[in-house]
Order: C-alpha cells, then sequence, then structure tokens
C-alpha cells in the first residue's frame, strides 16, 4: 500500500497527503514510517529554533547588568520571564488549532517564519538599556510566539505514528524541542566568553539565519494531512474530558517545572548565590540539556512500564528534590543546590515523557471500547485521533502556564524574604498532590478497564 499525494478537491497543492493509516502495518513498513520520518526530523529542527527564542530573555537577562546600563532588578527580571513565558502558553491553544485548519507543513513553514518578530526586538532591546521597562516588557512578549510552536508540532506529529511508536516519536519530538532551551544557553555562554557581556545583540543576531534554514526545511520536507481536519469545536470539546483536567495539572508539574526552571535557573544563580554571569550561564545550560536529552527515554519507559507508574514515581522524586533544594537554599549550600537540580532537571524530563504518552494512550482504549461497543473501526480510529492531537496541545498550553506559576513564586518570594526557599516549599507540596492524582485516577482500579489498562 502506498500513499497517494492526490487529496480532496478542498485540499489539493503541494505537499498533501490523502490516504493515511499508520496503524496499517502494511502501509507503516511500506511508505508510512519514511514519511513520518522525514516529517519529524523537520519538525523537530522547527520546534527547536521555536523553543530558543522563547528561552532568548532567560539569557538576555543575563547580559542586563549596571556595567552596562541596566538598572533593572532582580523581581522585574523574573516579572519579565514570567510574562514571556505566559504568552507562550496562551499562545499554544491557537496553535493546536491552527494544525488542522492550515495543515501541519503549512502552519509550520509560518509559524517558523514569525520568529523574526521576537529576534528582531531582542536585538534592539538589549542596545538600549534605556527602554522604558514597560516597553521592555512587551516587546520581549514576543517571543512567546516561539512557545506556541511546541503544541502545533506535537499535535502534528501524533497524526503521523502509529500508537505502539508513539512514546518514542512524541518524545524526540518533544526533547529535541526542549533542547533549544539549552542551545540558546550555549550561544549566551559563547558570546559572554568572547565578547563579553557587552555583546548580548549577538545572541538573536546568531537565530535569524536559523529561523530562514528551519522554515526552508519544513517547506521542502513536511506533509499536511487530508484526514486531520478542521473541527474547533470537536476540539475544544476536550475541554470537557475529566481526563483533560487531571493530565493538565500533571503536565503543569512536569513541563511547568522544566521551562520555568529552565529559565529562571541562570537567574537564580546570579540573584540568590551572586554568581557572575559567565559562571551563571555555564552552570544553568546544564540543567536544560539534562532534562531535554532523558524526554525521550521517559517516553520509552512508559511505553514498557506504562506512563502512570513512570509519572507516579517522578512525582514522588521530584517531592524529595524540591525538599533538597530548600535546604540548600536555606545553607546557602552552591554545590547541593546545583547537584539537586540536576536531579530535578532529570525528573522533569522523564516526566515529560511519561505523561504525554499517557495522553494518546487514554483515548486509545476509548476508541478500542467504541469498537466494541459497534462502532466502525476507522471511525472510531479518526476521532480518536483528533481528540488525542487536540489534547495534547492543549495539555500542553496549561503545563506551560506551569512555567509562568514557578517564574511568579520565584518573584514573590524572593521579593517578600530576599530567599526562594518558601518558593521550593510550595512547589514540594504541590508535587506531592501531583503524585496523590496519579495514583488515585490511574493506579488504584477497583477493576481495571480499558482506559486503565492502557494508561498505565
Amino acid at each position: 500500500m502506498t500513499a497517494r499525494i492526490a487529496a480532496p478537491a478542498q485540499r489539493t497543492g503541494p505537499g498533501w497527503i490523502a490516504h493515511w493509516d499508520p496503524e496499517d502495518r502494511t502501509f507503516w513498513k511500506d511508505t508510512g514510517r519514511r514519511l513520518a520520518r522525514r516529517n519529524l526530523w523537520a519538525s523537530i529542527a522547527s520546534e527547536h529554533i521555536g523553543f530558543s527564542i522563547w528561552s532568548l530573555w532567560s539569557v538576555l537577562v543575563l547580559f542586563m547588568v549596571p556595567e552596562h546600563g541596566f538598572s533593572t532588578t532582580p523581581e522585574q527580571k523574573f516579572l519579565l520571564l514570567s510574562v514571556v513565558t505566559l504568552v507562550g502558553a496562551l499562545l499554544r491553544v491557537p496553535y493546536t488549532l491552527a494544525v488542522p485548519l492550515f495543515g501541519g507543513r503549512d502552519w509550520t513553514i509560518a509559524s517558523t517564519a514569525l520568529l523574526i518578530v521576537p529576534t528582531t526586538a531582542a536585538f534592539f532591546l538589549i542596545q538600549n538599556p534605556n527602554t522604558p521597562f514597560w516597553l521592555m516588557l512587551a516587546l520581549a512578549a514576543t517571543a512567546g510566539l516561539g512557545g506556541g510552536n511546541f503544541s502545533s508540532s506535537m499535535a502534528n506529529i501524533n497524526s503521523y505514528f502509529p500508537e505502539r511508536e508513539k512514546g518514542w516519536a512524541l518524545g524526540l519530538n518533544a526533547g529535541g524541542g526542549n533542547i533549544g532551551v539549552a542551545t540558546v544557553q550555549l550561544v549566551g555562554l559563547a558570546v559572554i566568553a568572547l565578547f563579553t557581556t557587552s555583546a548580548g545583540y549577538l545572541v538573536p543576531l546568531f537565530y535569524a539565519p536559523l529561523i530562514l534554514l528551519a522554515a526552508w526545511w519544513a517547506l521542502r520536507s513536511m506533509n499536511n494531512l487530508t484526514n486531520v481536519k478542521s473541527d474547533i469545536r470537536g476540539q475544544l470539546s476536550a475541554i470537557g474530558d475529566r481526563h483533560f483536567w487531571t493530565m493538565s495539572v500533571l503536565y503543569i508539574g512536569t513541563f511547568g517545572s522544566f521551562i520555568g526552571t529552565g529559565f529562571a535557573f541562570g537567574l537564580l544563580l546570579q540573584s540568590q548565590f551572586g554568581l557572575a554571569p559567565f559562571t551563571s550561564a555555564g552552570i544553568a545550560v546544564l540543567g536544560p540539556v539534562i532534562g531535554s536529552l532523558i524526554r525521550p527515554v521517559g517516553g520509552r519507559l512508559a511505553d514498557s512500564l506504562g506512563g502512570a507508574r513512570v509519572t507516579l514515581w517522578v512525582f514522588i522524586a521530584m517531592a524529595v528534590c524540591a525538599g533538597v533544594l530548600l535546604l540548600a537554599v536555606q545553607g546557602s549550600r552552591l554545590t547541593l543546590f546545583v547537584a539537586a537540580f540536576a536531579v530535578m532537571f532529570t525528573l522533569t524530563g522523564l516526566g515529560n515523557g511519561s505523561t504525554y504518552k499517557m495522553i494518546p494512550s487514554i483515548h486509545a482504549a476509548k476508541a478500542q471500547d467504541a469498537i466494541a461497543a459497534g462502532q466502525p473501526r476507522e471511525q472510531a480510529l479518526e476521532h480518536t485521533k483528533r481528540t488525542a492531537s487536540s489534547m495534547l496541545g492543549l495539555i500542553g498550553a496549561v503545563g506551560a502556564l506551569g512555567g509562568a506559576g514557578i517564574n511568579v513564586t520565584f518573584r514573590e518570594s524572593f521579593a517578600a524574604t530576599g530567599s526562594t526557599a518558601p518558593a521550593f516549599a510550595a512547589f514540594g507540596v504541590f508535587y506531592l498532590v501531583c503524585a496523590a492524582i496519579t495514583y488515585l485516577v490511574y493506579l488504584r482500579r477497583p477493576t481495571p478497564s480499558p482506559t486503565t489498562e492502557v494508561a498505565t
């Protein structure tokens, strides 16, 4: 069986594929795997650049030092990071809905090209320390465009792979994107090392050609699927599913922690421990690298052990880690602080992979229930794929709000006490709540149902 590139009249043109059934093993072996992987690699490149631009200000705040004319306080810097994270989170909703409306390939090209806007804004802002803070906040917020790319990318790639390979594929896609947080910090570190903190404008300048390259790659290598159709009402109906809310809370705990602390780590080292920008950047880059690289492993573990089981143990370990970070801050123990953060990033990476695997698994089980009840197989699978893709994107949006919450909590904690210790205490309590939700909703069942068996 081969893919037919001809599409229905309303959806024709370069890159459109009319027939796509990855669950058909013959189709997958003959045609599907090759095309899916080609789309995956281009998607990873685009999402990687998106995350880098979204994370741009986590690096640029390290260049905003008094010797270069900046009078920005630590509280203002945390607020700036919070706003950038918030905008990226909110944009994930329309970005998710855009994939079936415009096609995964076409939207990837457009959303990647849009990243020129925040890159240009950052280039000029970092050279003008006298810019009013409100204007800096507004223009820096455009970096949130990069945050939206994650949801559209994940929703798109979810449609390409069979259920048995989604954990690994989604983990690769997300991990390749997430590591953009570390890449931009490496770029910032290199700029500081070579040109000192006076050359912050070189960081956004470095990304301008990469944005164009990623858009070109998407143009050359990606496809649109005609069976991924626009149904905004149907997509938003996922919000009425109780699994949407429980999984959103869990993803706030995993991804919210990853992106929030990934943005704040360097600033925490600078503000809490008084480290120089170069040292802060050099240490801070390690966290996102660890969390990003380990994410596919979380998806793979979820494929074999069950998403809920992996997620439960991740949250328990994260709660313990938050306690260690609390002690490290109170005792001003930098080595313990950095080591505990390395463990925390590892856990968030594993949890990101395992929670995202749970989402399509839950809906795949629902499809099997519908088929057993007499619904046609193709109809049930198409509905499930559409709902799961939508939920992946929408949950990604809610989870990113956790990143904004992390930075707001750091800001308020620092402003009130001059320390981030209260923030880590609050995070530890929240992780225990997430562990309880995971156990009660997805593991402790008196009578296993098909949904439970797949989700766990």
